[in-house]
């Protein structure tokens, strides 16, 4: 067992006053010493934390004494350090940002996808007639996705709607939403069944809980996670790697940002890339006046570096 866990979740729910409730929730976390990114809206909570054994424990303890976060599913990973540096916790008007608000307004809990246990995804998988939709970033699908997914070319997730017209052809289909611990979907296939999308489906706990359950069979590649981890391993019984170096194109899952700070890409440069090219994705980048200082991890402090999508 190893000493440290983060856990990922969320929850769809009515928090009345996010602001106080988020003043409140920082102070009980900053007490218990625990760190991670915690978002809180009107709409809900959504989190990834990491401490001891026991302050995660005791993190869990606090969330679910509260009715409305009854049921809270938290997906629990063993870890060898904090996958975190510090606490964040921030007031947004989502718990992760869709665009589905005002005329294209999507709440889950009355509109969403039929949720697949793991072992349903298992028997999904063999059908001809099922469609995996990835709906996260292109950057995170091009890390790892399942087999014969269909991927969506998207920085973020709330271009989402604006790729309605390509997936038109799929209308007719078994349509399985897939995402990392299940948030996206939540409003993705609610998103779809509003505009006519007969059969959607969703991943519960998305790819994290289907690795824990099933062993990961046909994911292949890495996962993508928003923590200092960066990518992290998801398939036990028939593992890849799928995404390649930049530079020299050979495999690789070595997620860095560029050090030209005025470039800041994210993209996969294998470790001898990575001195070669001093941490860059390009020779212009290498010669850019704000290169910053490359140790080998292609991990700057936060300021530099551009928020992506939320914690899940």
């Amino acid at each position: 067992m190893k000493p440290y866990q983060t856990l990922l979740y969320y929850k769809y729910t009515t928090i009345p006053n996010p602001e106080e409730f988020a003043q409140h929730h920082k102070v009980f976390c900053e007490r218990l010493g625990i760190v991670g990114r915690i978002i809180v809206a009107g709409e809900g909570l959504n989190g990834t934390v990491s401490g001891t054994v026991v302050q995660c424990k005791k993190y869990m303890e606090h969330v679910l004494s509260q009715p409305m976060f009854a049921g809270i599913d938290f997906k629990i990973d063993e870890v060898d350090r904090p996958s975190f540096e510090r606490l964040y916790v921030r007031v947004k008007p989502e718990i992760v940002h869709s665009s589905l608000r005002g005329i294209r307004q999507v709440d889950p809990n009355r509109t969403t996808g039929v949720h697949l246990k793991p072992h349903e995804v298992l028997e999904m998988l063999t059908q001809d007639d099922v469609v995996f939709l990835d709906v996260r970033s292109n950057y995170e699908s091009n890390i790892g996705r399942f087999k014969n997914a269909v991927c969506l070319d998207i920085d973020n997730f709330r271009e989402f709607p604006q790729q309605l017209r390509n997936l038109e052809h799929l209308k007719d289909k078994k349509i399985v939403t897939y995402c990392t611990g299940g948030i996206k979907c939540e409003k993705a296939s609610g998103f779809l069944l509003q505009n006519g999308f007969k059969h959607v489906y969703q991943v519960e706990g998305g790819i994290v809980k289907y690795a824990k359950e099933t062993g990961g069979k046909d994911f292949e590649g890495k996962l993508y996670v928003f923590d200092n981890r960066v990518v992290v391993d998801v398939n036990r019984v028939n593992p890849t790697i799928i995404s390649t170096c930049r530079i020299c194109e050979k495999p690789s899952a070595r997620m860095v940002n560029c050090a030209n700070a005025d470039c800041n890409e994210h993209f996969v440069l294998c470790e001898d890339c990575g001195w070669k090219m001093l941490g860059c994705c390009s020779d212009e980048c290498m010669q850019a006046p704000r290169r910053r200082e490359y140790d080998g991890t292609g991990y700057y402090a936060r300021e530099s570096i551009t928020e992506k999508d939320g914690c899940t």
